[in-house]
């Protein structure tokens, strides 16, 4: 008792002292002793302390047990020991529903998702009774991968299924379709759940402001305080923070900053903060978000510089030269060797025709052999996922790309947008483009080219990317949106037709 009553608490550690003092008293553990221990190791990411009792387990006749095992399993899928938690259950002789949820949990919360999706198909092909617990972390593993296609045959397996679309259940779902870009379909789970909690209104509100309906999640927000008791939490304001920073409502995005606390006692975190300075600075209030930044109550990381200096490139340089230096200054200062800065900073040179300093910070970042983190986008093409790193010309049809790139760039002159008098120079060709193209050109729009010019019929594609110093988050609003989700019809490469991209806006109402 004394074992358990720690495992649950604070301080999970205190449950390997007693174990170690029964030890002493010459206590022979049980069953019933091991899971508690496993429990507590896992809370408290003890892997040492975990494999040292591991070898207790065997000492005591114990391997075999199902229940000591499911908790072996969760203790090294805490601890990042995947590939321990795979022998743990491979060896298993008898496994139950919890053991897979396990060993399932353990690939996922390592990122091991194709293994997670194997362990999830094999523990149907066994007869193993799916439960709720299974499709959450199944789910979570679509989010990851941003397989919609594999995330909606879960959602019909758990229809065909007859399982009750709970809280957990249904805001996992929610958070799946808008993670991998459908919102129709999420939102078509939200109005169908009977039961929702701040989870899932949160959930809902944040997926529809990360995908440009600022509007559409400020209206849901105001639904859930006006007909629920439900109280909103950190996602909620992160959500409708988001929402006025793409809508550019300044005025509402500070006061609903300032009523998280006044109001609701929430104390805002960084990622709060970060939103508040991305809405000033997004609508080109550069020295408020400076003002910001250094009144703040806790000391600014990076991201929140980083993201004023990122707008500082989007708008009139001429008038905040004084604030882009100063923040320019203070990143090098918390980050001297984050090369992701030094990029934006070649960039913004670059941007303005300051090239000899473009160079000298590349040159700076060769010399102590900095290089910038190669991003990477995917997209969910045929019914398979394909990936895009900067850098990599291995994918056909890249010069295809390329024209197509061309294509857009023309209308974006035509269109009079800020982007293309910036990047006008710099797209025309595959080779010879220089660095800063290379630093533009990057897999983002070579995955978006590659998906238009893989299809032959009209076609929606969707990306989840882990991009860095990508201009577009700062520009106008519609242009952000338009390259999360675009319709696009296109014909053979090898004919010369016209390729026709519609923003995707006009497309909004559309489900998925």
């Amino acid at each position: 008792m004394v074992i358990r009553g720690y495992a649950s608490s604070d301080t999970p550690r205190e449950a390997v002292l007693v174990f170690l003092d029964m030890k002493r008293r010459a206590v022979r553990p049980n069953k019933l002793t091991f899971p508690f221990l496993f429990k507590a190791c896992a809370e408290s990411f003890a892997l040492e302390e975990g494999k040292q009792i591991h070898v207790e387990v065997v000492k005591c006749g114990l391997a075999c047990d199902v229940y000591v095992n499911n908790n072996l399993v969760h203790f090294y899928g805490s601890c990042k020991q995947v590939l321990d938690a795979h022998k743990v259950f491979d060896e298993m002789g008898e496994r139950s529903v919890v053991s897979w949820n396990a060993v399932i949990t353990a690939c996922v919360e390592s990122c091991w998702l194709g293994d997670a999706i194997g362990y999830f198909v094999k523990m149907m092909d066994f007869g193993f009774e799916l439960d709720e617990t299974t499709m959450v972390v199944a789910l979570s593993a679509c989010v990851k991968l941003g397989n919609l296609s594999l995330g909606k045959w879960i959602h019909s397996q758990v229809i065909e299924r007859g399982m009750v679309l709970n809280c957990q259940l249904g805001t996992a779902l929610i958070d799946m379709y808008t993670k991998c870009g459908a919102v129709g379909y999420a939102r078509l789970v939200f109005n169908t759940m009977k039961e929702r909690n701040v989870w899932t209104w949160s959930a809902m509100i944040l997926g529809l402001a990360q995908h440009g309906y600022a509007i559409e999640a400020l209206k849901l927000f105001s639904t859930m305080m006006k007909s629920s008791s439900i109280c909103p939490n950190y996602v909620t304001f992160l959500g409708v923070l988001c929402a006025c920073s793409h809508a550019g409502m300044v005025d509402d995005g500070c006061r609903y900053f300032n009523e998280m606390e006044r109001v609701h006692r929430i104390k805002p975190m960084m990622i709060h903060y970060g939103a508040m300075v991305d809405i000033l600075a997004r609508a080109g209030h550069l020295k408020e978000a400076y003002n910001f930044i250094t009144n703040m109550p806790i000391e600014p990381d990076p991201i929140v510089w980083r993201t004023l200096l990122s707008a500082c490139s989007i708008h009139d340089a001429n008038d905040v030269k004084e604030v882009q230096d100063e923040v320019r200054k203070r990143l090098l200062e918390l980050e001297p060797k984050g090369s992701g800065n030094l990029v934006i900073i070649a960039n913004m040179y670059a941007e303005v025709g300051m090239w000899d300093k473009a160079a000298n910070v590349r040159r700076v970042m060769k010399d102590v052999g900095l290089k910038k983190i190669g991003g990477e986008s995917s997209i969910e093409l045929g019914g398979s996922i394909r990936r895009f790193y900067y850098g990599d010309d291995s994918h056909v049809d890249l010069e295809g790309t390329y024209e197509l790139l061309d294509s857009l760039n023309l209308h974006m002159k035509m269109d009079n947008t800020q982007e293309s008098s910036q990047y006008a120079a710099t797209t025309s060709t595959p080779t010879g483009v220089g660095v800063h193209c290379k630093e533009v050109v990057h897999e983002q729009r070579n995955r978006s080219q590659h998906s238009q010019l893989s299809c032959s019929a009209t076609v929606k594609f969707a990306y989840c990317s882990n991009t860095q110093d990508c201009n577009l988050d700062h520009h106008a609003q519609h242009l952000r949106v338009e390259w999360r989700w675009v319709y696009c019809k296109v014909k053979h490469p090898s004919q010369n037709n016209v390729r026709a991209v519609v923003p995707s806006q006009l497309l909004r109402d559309l489900p998925g």
